[in-house]
């Protein structure tokens, strides 16, 4: 008996030790396997649409504040970058560095288990794989034009084989104009609809390969690619038909791509109403607080007067009070940029004699939760969807991530960088987006007779057609001007202040303006990020960007 209690026992334990065995090797019961994911179109369609989160929404326009366009009131990651006072150790830099690895992983995931779907049209797998690669190819782009060289990574690693070093920004950019080649021909031309909305389609791989080529400098590919979309045939310049609105309301519900009359947005993060939100109309008329994005002077100066000359030499412009700096100005300056008697959100401003809280008078300097102040002097106007500013994060706006007036700029700046931009292409590009408002259209032969440099005249273009579209930044480095980001950020004339006390302590310059932020600084080791504190920690293959 005592035998057999023993076999039993022994038994038992051979059979436990068998089925623990087994239930190592099982599939995870609380978390998606590749086992058993990988099966159908169904499938691939929700992985490909989980990887859409991996692009850049609101975030898009937070970065404008490393640039010269805009200046938040307190202290941010962006700012203090824009500011050139920062180091390594900076949360942002390691944030999106770890952010755009992850969203990587998760397409090479995708990429490396795609095939297993039974599909019933092979093509329409291949085009997930398409947008996928492209999304790929978009979190490269940030990743190199912000830390130059970084490790390019097409498969999913192992934590073994996680650290190495970076390779050279060339090879990167390589591999992400190919990637979009290749994708762009995989994609559907069309442009998405209905619950297709903010996908990705051979328009954006091909205006992505066109701004990341210009980026590179790569101008006989920004030109081909900016041409290839030209010639889909598919885009054009969103319009209310009227010059005076139709810039401004792209940027409001009436350009929502689910709305179905915008043709010009190529790329964006559509937000849903009672769906998803984000609170930018109210941050930017915030009505008892700060506005979180105060123009600058340098913005505000560098719109063109009606007649096509800037301030500087048009005998139109005259500085004698606020109002007048809005008057007979290129007509994105009011669109962009609140100007008095405009309808706001703001309520109470910086006027107290203004009984209608609808209507934006003057700026408002003083802080008593009483209407929006501003930090410069001037409040944005553009991407304000005025019926969400009084509700706090219910603001379903799409964040428009690459138009069809951004390809035009880079087929116009590209042909110039080669010496080869006539009046032909002038007409093409850059008089079509001046035509939408009513600008005077730019004639090479008038740049130069009033003594224009028409790199410039372009650049210019560039800024006000896509401020608050969190391009200043990547244009400045690229253009290397960064002794623009060194100089003070300045505002209005404080003497303008409809109540003087309210401005009688803020620093002015020798000539009265604002000084709204100072100290700034800017060496040649800015033009590229550092590689994160952390991540050289992790790795020290990495090593470290020069002057950092």
């Amino acid at each position: 008996m005592k035998n057999k209690i023993v076999y039993l026992i022994t038994l038992l334990a051979l059979s436990l030790g068998s089925c623990q065995d087994d239930f190592l090797d099982r599939v995870p019961l609380d978390e998606i396997a590749d086992e058993t994911f990988w099966k159908n179109e169904e499938q691939l369609q929700l992985a490909a649409n989980a990887i859409y989160n991996n692009i850049k929404a609101k975030n898009t326009v937070d970065m404008e504040n490393m640039g010269d366009n805009t200046l938040w009131p307190s202290n941010t990651n962006y700012l203090q970058i824009g500011s050139g006072n920062f180091g390594p150790d900076l949360g942002t830099l390691n944030s999106e560095w770890r952010n755009m690895y992850s969203g990587i992983r998760e397409c090479n995931t995708f990429l490396e288990n795609y095939q297993q779907a039974e599909v019933a049209v092979p093509a329409r797998k291949e085009a997930l794989a398409a947008e996928v690669r492209t999304i790929r190819a978009y979190l490269y782009g940030y990743l190199t034009f912000l830390f130059g060289d970084v490790p390019l990574v097409t498969k999913t690693l192992d934590i073994d084989e996680l650290y190495g070093p970076r390779d050279p920004q060339a090879q990167v950019v390589d591999f992400i104009l190919t990637e979009l080649e290749e994708a762009a021909a995989k994609l559907p031309t069309a442009i998405p609809t209905g619950s297709n909305l903010g996908k990705i389609n051979k328009g954006a791989a091909l205006a992505l390969k066109a701004r990341y080529s210009l980026y590179a400098g790569r101008y006989q590919v920004a030109e081909k690619a900016a041409k290839d979309v030209m010639d889909l045939g598919i885009y054009q310049l969103f319009s209310t038909g009227n010059p005076k609105t139709s810039y401004n309301a792209l940027f409001t519900y009436a350009g929502k791509l689910s709305a179905g009359k915008n043709k010009e947005t190529i790329l964006a993060r559509p937000h849903l109403e009672e769906v998803n939100y984000h609170n930018l109309s109210r941050e930017i008329q915030v009505p008892d607080q700060n506005a979180r994005w105060n123009p600058t002077k340098s913005l505000v100066d560098s719109y063109l007067m009606i007649d096509g000359l800037p301030i500087e030499k048009s005998p139109l412009y005259e500085e004698n009070s606020y109002e007048a700096v809005f008057e007979n100005r290129d007509p994105r300056m009011t669109q962009t940029i609140l100007a008095p008697g405009s309808p706001w959100g703001g309520r109470y401003d910086g006027n107290p004699a203004n009984t209608d809280p609808a209507i934006f008078t003057a700026p408002k300097f003083r802080s008593d939760r009483r209407g929006s102040v501003t930090i410069t002097g001037y409040y944005f106007t553009k991407y304000v969807e005025p019926s969400t500013v009084s509700r706090v994060g219910r603001d379903a706006n799409d964040i428009h991530l690459i138009r069809y007036a951004e390809v035009l700029l880079t087929y116009a700046e590209a042909r110039f960088e080669q010496g080869k931009l006539t009046q032909a292409d002038v007409d093409l590009t850059i008089n079509k987006i001046r035509a939408r408002v009513g600008m005077k259209p730019m004639v090479l032969t008038e740049l130069t007779a009033n003594g224009l440099d028409i790199r410039e005249e372009i650049r210019r273009e560039r800024r006000v057609e896509l401020a608050l579209e969190g391009q200043r930044y990547f244009d400045i480095r690229r253009w290397q001007q960064g002794e623009l980001l060194a100089q003070d950020v300045k505002g209005m004339k404080a003497a303008w202040a409809e109540v003087p006390a309210d401005v009688a302590n803020l620093r002015t310059d020798e000539e009265g303006y604002i000084v709204a932020a100072t100290g700034r600084t800017f060496a040649p080791k800015n033009y590229l990020w550092p590689v994160p504190l952390e991540q050289t920690q992790r790795n020290p293959a990495l090593g470290q960007n020069p002057g950092w």
